[in-house]
């Protein structure tokens, strides 16, 4: 038996509810990227074009709404870090492992800084966060395999060295430009790697 049309026909309501919930989660990202840390939720709704009460219709909180929205980001800079040539000798591959943190660094800054800012707030957010930072050091020792046989202190300041908060540090606070951040950080893990 053949379907009718209004069977067959894509719910109207369902798909606008869709687009809006999607609105809204671009617009938290939107907002974060610019530079706009912990947007509120009249921010979101206002960059999304929809009212404020459509924000908690499709999100319970803001809570579950930056869970969402990291999780998105999280799947698109994933591919940032695990990119790059990962082939020479231990100098060029740290060279190249660091330029690779350095761009997605770059990219996604203002992303883990806006986590990081919430991370006393949201558990899920402490959750997500803790299991990137496990995902990053695995990368790294892709990148190095030299990594493991490093004893714990050095491997510790080598997961220190590369992190985002270490690049962070020197682009932000000390005004390194992105090539000195670059050079400074991979004589940073040479000497560590090779001194152990």
């Amino acid at each position: 038996m053949a379907k009718t049309e209004s069977e067959t026909a894509p719910d109207g309501r369902r798909l606008r509810s869709e687009r809006s919930r999607q609105a809204i989660i671009d617009a938290a990202l939107l907002l974060i990227e610019e530079g706009i840390l912990v947007p509120t939720a009249q921010q979101v709704s206002e960059r999304a074009a929809v009212g404020i009460r459509s924000v908690f219709r499709h999100f319970t909180d803001m809570e579950s709404l930056f869970a969402i929205a990291d999780s998105k980001i999280r799947d698109q800079y994933q591919g940032l870090f695990a990119g790059g040539n990962r082939d020479g000798s231990l100098q060029d591959r740290l060279l190249h492992a660091v330029e690779q943190r350095a761009l997605a660094y770059e990219a996604i800054g203002n992303h883990l800084l806006s986590t990081r800012g919430q991370l006393w707030r949201y558990t899920i957010l402490q959750e997500q966060y803790a299991r990137t930072q496990r995902q990053l050091r695995r990368d790294l020792e892709d990148w190095l395999p030299e990594l493991k046989d490093l004893g714990s202190e050095a491997r510790e300041m080598v997961d220190a060295v590369a992190s985002f908060e270490h690049w962070n540090r020197l682009r932000e606070h000390q005004a390194l430009s992105e090539a000195s951040s670059i050079k400074l950080t991979t004589r940073l893990l040479e000497q560590i790697i090779i001194n152990d």
